[in-house]
């Protein structure tokens, strides 16, 4: 695979099991990685993981866990247990929730820890009584974070300048709102191009509509990688 396939993770937005089997049936020869989120694990189970799993293929299992410490706790150690490479956490959930999630994980599983989601713009977080701009709770959640020494981060394109230099190359960036110049911007109010994501330091880009909504997934899949590569 090329050096941009082993930086895109689909996100496998869909309805039922055998949708998702059958995108990764189709886009198995060019992506390895494969986004699970609320809507496939809420209708197939963690059956779903299992599946994609038994195809080689690496599963990154985002449920944004946010609960008290134990039960958070309890449910990394059942995502360690399914054999996930990745899980979300929400930092919002505070210190003792994250440090709780981090103690309970296998060494093999990496605890993300998701900011401010890219659907927020402003306004939004306004109206949730943070006074602080996006950019400033990003930073004050991401800060927290990594003093609890989680893997990575799931941040919007628009941040990864800012936290890029603070943490170096040490935290990964997992980066969703990601739009190719062709794609519609649908309500990813924070986005940028994969090129662009790139540049700006991203480690991993999450894809989902512009792949899975398009009439030839693995075309579409063809054509972020050249404008990555161009």
């Amino acid at each position: 695979m090329t050096n941009a396939a082993d930086k895109i993770i689909v996100a496998l937005d869909v309805p039922t099991k055998k949708a998702a089997l059958d995108l990764v049936t189709e886009l198995g020869q060019q992506i390895s990685f494969f986004k699970i989120g609320l809507q496939l694990f809420t209708a197939a189970g963690p059956d779903i993981v299992r599946k994609v799993l038994a195809t080689g293929a690496k599963v990154f299992l985002d449920l944004k866990l946010y609960d008290i410490p134990n039960t958070v706790a309890h449910a990394v150690e059942s995502a360690g247990a399914l054999g996930v490479h990745m899980l979300t956490i929400h930092l919002s959930g505070g210190e003792a929730m994250v440090k709780a999630a981090m103690a309970a994980r296998s060494t093999e599983l990496w605890i993300l820890g998701v900011t401010v989601l890219t659907s927020f713009d402003e306004s939004a977080i306004r109206a949730l009584g943070v006074a602080s701009t996006i950019e400033e709770q990003v930073s004050r959640l991401a800060k927290m974070g990594v003093a609890a020494r989680v893997d990575g981060l799931v941040v919007s394109p628009l941040e990864i300048e800012v936290l890029r230099p603070q943490f170096g190359n040490n935290t990964r960036l997992v980066v969703p709102g990601i739009r190719p110049g062709w794609a519609a911007a649908g309500d990813q109010k924070r986005r940028m191009t994969p090129r662009e994501a790139l540049d700006a330091g991203a480690d991993y880009l999450v894809i989902g509509r512009p792949i899975i909504a398009h009439s030839d997934p693995r075309e579409a899949v063809a054509k972020i990688f050249a404008e990555i590569e161009d």
